[in-house]
């Protein structure tokens, strides 16, 4: 099977000032190609930057993080930032929707960067939307909508480039139980019926079920269990 996603011996040092707080510590993690990794952990445990490496929204201190059979540590903030646009879809928390732009309109924000036309583009928007299920509300604004079908409208903007990776931080977090339960089925369907590679953090036991592989950080090391 195909390594879609390779960590090696990274660590990550922040700095403040004279102080260093070490986040991660010579950590190493592979995902499969098609595989879906629930990352948990306390809060504090490195979580987030593990993901915030793997999406090149950071970079390492040293080690290397390899995606896709690129090693995205060595690039530049702007190659980073076009590598990104095209091999990575992100699933946050709060959405992160544009409230002034239609649920559609939202989705095709990321396609601007590519080389499609404005026909293309909304075809393109479309069909992500029809795949989670909310084509007929794709001219509601985000105050029109619910939190379950903003978030379904933020996992369509995720997909809309067919990224690598979809990078998941808490995406039931803010969600009453039965939202949460329709986007963990989404997400259950977008690994197994497209092959999407997912690596989600979460603190929710039930959201960590619906993965694969459950893999556990402890102060920035990964935990054998």
């Amino acid at each position: 099977m195909t390594t879609m996603v390779s960590v090696k011996d990274v660590t990550k040092v922040y700095k403040r000032g004279s102080e260093e707080l070490k986040v991660l510590d010579s950590l190493s993690l592979d995902v499969p190609e098609g595989e879906f990794v629930a990352l948990m952990g306390p809060s504090g445990s490195g979580k987030t930057t593990l993901l915030n490496l793997i999406a090149g929204i950071d970079q390492p201190t040293s080690g290397a993080v390899v995606v896709g059979g690129r090693n995205i540590a060595v690039l530049s903030e702007g190659e980073l930032a076009k590598w990104r646009s095209h091999s990575v879809g992100f699933i946050f928390q709060f959405y992160n929707l544009i409230p002034v732009l239609s649920a559609l309109e939202n989705v095709e924000l990321p396609l601007l960067l590519t080389k499609l036309n404005k026909k293309e583009r909304r075809e393109r928007a479309l069909t992500a939307l029809k795949v989670v299920g909310l084509a007929d509300r794709s001219t509601h604004y985000p105050r029109q909508l619910s939190g379950g079908q903003q978030q379904r409208v933020a996992i369509a903007r995720a997909i809309v480039t067919d990224p690598l990776v979809l990078v998941a931080d808490e995406p039931t977090g803010d969600l009453d139980a039965k939202s949460a339960e329709e986007i963990l089925k989404l997400m259950e369907t977008l690994n197994r019926e497209f092959k999407k590679t997912i690596v989600m953090v979460t603190h929710d036991p039930r959201a960590a079920d619906r993965a694969h592989v459950q893999r556990h950080l402890e102060k920035g090391v990964l935990q054998l269990r």
